[in-house]
């Protein structure tokens, strides 16, 4: 392992992070105080509790998840992109430092910044509600997962971006909807029986279900199902960038 490598890559990411640092916090905590004012206040007063739990703590979970999804794809997506479009990527391709410590790098600056901005947004919402989070170990931990995995899929759409515009497409296409429609404001249970049967194929409902599970003790899907959707789901995407270095797809041309 060439830790020196993946330390000069990960200081290099971090530091363009800490040169927009009042901007990459102040951005989340005003997102996350408007989602309080109109779902926590407008809606809450209406919905006063989801299983027991008061709404506008039920949705904390939701609020952080939508942001470090969002944020950990689109960190890694610009940093593996920018390296091509000026052309620096044949000197990673060309150095003595492997796949493995290229992605280590670029994935654990971009899992870095969101994991920062998740805190930020927990640390928001306690000034909005009374939390108490019941696993915080295993609440650290789906969190750390979601940052690790989410930027790899951003390391994957880096790549496969040919352009500023498809860097942006699958994060506003795809895991914002995902997200919204995989019970970040509601529990599953709410549904018909028949849109249960649908949601459950959405892979971020298993993600916000087991980080839900550490603050309140519920779920809609058991944990150990959660853990095997994440674990999973890391695992394809380390598969697909072991193929991507491997064959060159999209980096050597």
């Amino acid at each position: 392992m060439n830790f020196g490598a993946v330390s000069a890559i990960y200081k290099a990411e971090m530091a363009r992070f800490f040169r927009t640092l009042l901007q990459s916090f102040i951005s989340p905590v005003i997102s996350t105080s408007l989602y309080f004012v109109v779902f926590g206040s407008a809606i809450g007063g209406r919905i006063q509790e989801v299983e027991g739990i008061p709404y506008a703590a039920f949705i904390v979970p939701g609020l952080v998840m939508l942001s470090v999804m969002t944020q950990a794809t689109s960190n890694a997506s610009f940093a593996i992109y920018f390296p091509k479009f000026i052309g620096t990527m044949y000197e990673y391709l060309s150095a003595p430092i492997s796949f493995f410590e290229v992605t280590l790098g670029f994935v654990g600056a971009a899992a870095t910044k969101a994991l920062f901005i998740g805190l930020v947004i927990l640390a928001t919402a306690t000034l909005f509600v009374d939390l108490t989070i019941l696993h915080p170990v295993s609440m650290l931990a789906f969190l750390i997962l979601t940052c690790v995995s989410f930027s790899l899929l951003g390391f994957i759409i880096g790549i496969w971006a040919k352009n500023f515009e498809q860097l942006q497409l699958i994060p506003l296409l795809v895991i914002t909807p995902l997200v919204f429609l995989g019970g970040s404001f509601y529990s599953i249970s709410m549904l018909p029986p028949a849109w249960q049967i649908v949601t459950r194929f959405n892979p971020v409902v298993y993600l916000i279900s087991g980080f839900r599970w550490s603050f309140f003790g519920q779920a809609d899907v058991p944990i150990g199902v959660s853990l095997l959707a994440i674990s999973g789901f890391t695992a394809l995407c380390l598969g697909i960038i072991w193929l991507i270095f491997r064959t060159g797809w999209r980096i050597r041309s």
